[in-house]
């Protein structure tokens, strides 16, 4: 396994990530917990989580199954890079969610309990605060971290703008900052090459795709379905909606010999700013099926390919769209 720097940090990552968040909804606790096991053994130390996971209004289930794994024993936390996030709606109170001082503080706190740790390696907040200050995001982090309860501090969903402003903040505070953003990227969906992966880049963020096969749509969907996999309306109306450009890719995978999962996963490798890709199996088989990513390595010719299949928005801002 050939680890990754999470951005600036000098923290090593898989470059794949477990995504959990088909843990109890979809997936069984036992099932769970063996979906860590195996993703242990093949080398996998960066999982992600996050408060709001479980389907079960304020409970954060899916942290609870991992916190009785890592109390298994066996090294299971040690070993593992574990990311949860903040932002949701925890609570029926008007301070039960987003970004305020206090939430953060009383979200960390369940979430450690949940999760049967002292620390959170990566913290992130889910999605951009427009209403609270960064001065006081920034002073409940910063302290969360001087307590050791929290080592990182990331982003999701956040415009470059934000992640720009935010990291402007903390260096006149002299805290270290955002060192990761997570956003939905994949072929099909490439809007944030315009100005969310240059301040990445420029300030040193490593990004996690989240969502990495489009729902589904870069699987091998065509394939499926002519294997008698009925998708649901959603992604039916998403295949008719992208069809020439999916033939023209799962037609490309097949001269390649590689399933389409796998070309997409390794297409976002590619990507230097990319950290680790999310991948969220529901059983062992899609866990172990989507190593072969890590393998793949793509030419000259087949990116250009993939790129005149899936046109990103021209590259970054200003010249994707000015002289």
């Amino acid at each position: 396994m050939e680890y990754r720097k999470l951005g600036r940090t000098g923290l090593l990552v898989s470059p794949l990530c477990l995504g959990t968040m088909n843990f109890g909804p979809f997936t069984t606790e036992p099932d769970g917990h063996a979906i860590m096991d195996k993703a242990h053994e093949l080398g996998l130390n960066f999982f992600d989580t996050a408060n709001g996971y479980g389907r079960v209004f304020g409970e954060g289930v899916t942290e609870q199954i991992i916190g009785r794994w890592f109390a298994l024993g066996g090294g299971r936390r040690e070993k593992t890079v574990i990311a949860t996030k903040v932002f949701g709606k925890m609570a029926e109170w008007p301070n039960g969610s987003k970004l305020s001082a206090l939430h953060i503080r009383r979200a960390c706190e369940a979430s450690l309990k949940r999760l049967q740790t002292d620390h959170i390696d990566l913290y992130q907040m889910h999605h951009v605060d427009r209403n609270t200050p960064w001065e006081e995001i920034w002073q409940a982090m910063d302290q969360l971290v001087r307590e050791g309860k929290v080592i990182y501090v990331g982003s999701s969903n956040f415009a470059g703008w934000h992640i720009a402003h935010a990291n402007g903040v903390a260096a006149a505070r002299h805290s270290m900052g955002l060192v990761c953003e997570q956003s939905l990227y994949h072929l099909n969906a490439r809007m944030v090459e315009l100005e969310v992966i240059p301040a990445c880049q420029h300030l040193g963020l490593g990004l996690i795709p989240w969502s990495p096969l489009g729902g589904g749509l870069l699987g091998g969907v065509l394939k499926k379905q002519a294997a008698g996999r009925r998708a649901a309306e959603g992604m039916q109306s998403a295949i008719e909606k992208n069809r020439p450009k999916i033939e023209a890719y799962e037609a490309f995978c097949a001269q390649l010999g590689e399933d389409p999962a796998d070309v997409a996963l390794a297409w976002l490798l590619h990507n230097p700013v990319v950290s680790a890709p999310i991948i969220g199996p529901r059983t062992l088989d899609q866990l172990t099926g989507s190593m072969r990513a890590v393998d793949i390595k793509l030419s000259v010719e087949s990116l250009k390919k993939l790129d005149e299949i899936f046109p990103g928005p021209g590259g970054a801002a200003p010249e994707a769209y000015a002289w």
